[in-house]
């Protein structure tokens, strides 16, 4: 048996982009650079879960918090959707984290935050606009519900990124509004402005469809070429 290689940060990077641009596939990078397929395939999902810096920088400068861990845990174990994916959409750098995790939990342990040294992932929650919450959602549902993607770029927790999405795909709009308290500007909202936040979030998730549509044609265009 061979032995595999060992790859630098950037080296991982510039694969996973030659990926992701349709010029090479994964199977041939991972023989090209002498790494098991599922190597590749772990630096994919790191990839789409946090992005270059994700390959870039060993485990030990993420941290994660107890809560992240279970709602992450809770929502595979609920079939919300795969490993993969619930890496994606909560910032967990490997699938291997998440299995770890799931098997502790069912084994009853307590799940506790981790990392040391690092910038914990997701921030701590903060108050909003309903203005915000509709722009928040807005990029969560443009880029395929990463709702750590989106936590990081609003400064909000995930928690809230979660709730906010999920609450608007089953509720619609008016879910988003904050009910505590007597908040006129929001309580008392015009159907035009219910109309307007609305429309916002339609056409964001008509824009994700367009561009799932777009990147299932793109993905059979190179297949095509590569027979």
């Amino acid at each position: 048996m061979s032995h595999k290689a060992k790859i630098a940060g950037p080296e991982k990077v510039t694969a996973i982009e030659k990926y992701l641009r349709g010029e090479d596939s994964l199977k041939h990078l991972a023989k090209t650079l002498n790494v098991a397929f599922s190597s590749m395939k772990q630096w994919l999902q790191t990839y789409q879960s946090l992005g270059p810096n994700g390959l870039l920088s060993t485990s030990k400068n993420i941290s994660y918090s107890a809560e992240l861990k279970k709602s992450a845990v809770e929502d595979y174990l609920a079939g919300v959707a795969s490993h993969m994916e619930i890496c994606k959409r909560y910032g967990i750098k490997s699938t291997r984290q998440l299995r770890n995790w799931i098997l502790k939990y069912n084994g009853h342990e307590k799940l506790k935050s981790s990392g040391t040294g690092g910038t914990p992932i997701m921030p701590k929650g903060r108050a909003t606009s309903f203005e915000e919450r509709i722009e928040i959602v807005k990029f969560c549902l443009e880029h395929q519900h990463n709702y750590a993607q989106t936590a990081k770029e609003f400064q909000v927790s995930y928690q809230q990124v979660y709730s906010w999405t999920n609450k608007y795909i089953k509720f619609g709009v008016d879910a988003l509004q904050d009910k505590r308290g007597k908040r006129k500007s929001e309580n008392e909202m015009s159907e035009l402005e219910k109309l307007r936040a609305q429309n916002t979030l339609l056409q964001a998730e008509n824009r994700r469809k367009q561009m799932e549509i777009d990147f299932l044609k793109k993905l059979d265009e190179i297949q095509r070429g590569r027979q």
